[in-house]
């Protein structure tokens, strides 16, 4: 999705919920869509160069997550944000394990069918009816090689 389209998107779905959509917010979502991988509340913090105070941005991310515009994740301890799949797509991460950074990346089309089929087996196997899956690869990234 575009800049624009995520931002009424996004506008759209808090309206829906009775949310204000506050430029603080307005600039954790723009900070997210120029990034690669989920960003910790610290690194939001620095990226907006204290434009949204850092309580405000912990309530903010708390806020839009119950809301489903941004998905949590959890990596060495620590949690990071990133858009919700229904905006940014459908992808995987890549987790080092040393310094903590998470980067984006997609599968080909052959690939993520092959995937899900093996997912929706493991799935079948355990009597759980799947309905997505994710995909986190760790190791170490190319600067703790």
């Amino acid at each position: 999705m575009k800049e624009r389209e995520t931002t009424e998107a996004v506008r759209g779905r808090m309206a829906d919920r009775g949310i204000r959509f506050t430029g603080g917010r307005q600039a954790i979502i723009r900070a997210l869509q120029i990034t690669s991988g989920p960003q910790s509340a610290a690194e939001l913090h620095r990226r907006l160069r204290g434009l949204v105070p850092l309580s405000s941005l912990y309530r903010s991310l708390a806020v839009m997550s119950e809301a489903g515009i941004l998905a949590m994740h959890h990596s060495n301890g620590l949690a990071r944000y990133e858009l919700a799949e229904w905006l940014a797509g459908h992808h995987h991460h890549l987790v080092c394990l040393q310094c903590g950074s998470v980067d984006d990346f997609e599968l080909a089309p052959r690939q993520e069918k092959e995937l899900f089929a093996l997912v929706a087996k493991v799935g079948g196997h355990h009597r759980y009816e799947v309905s997505n899956h994710a995909l986190e690869v760790q190791g170490l990234c190319r600067s703790c090689r």
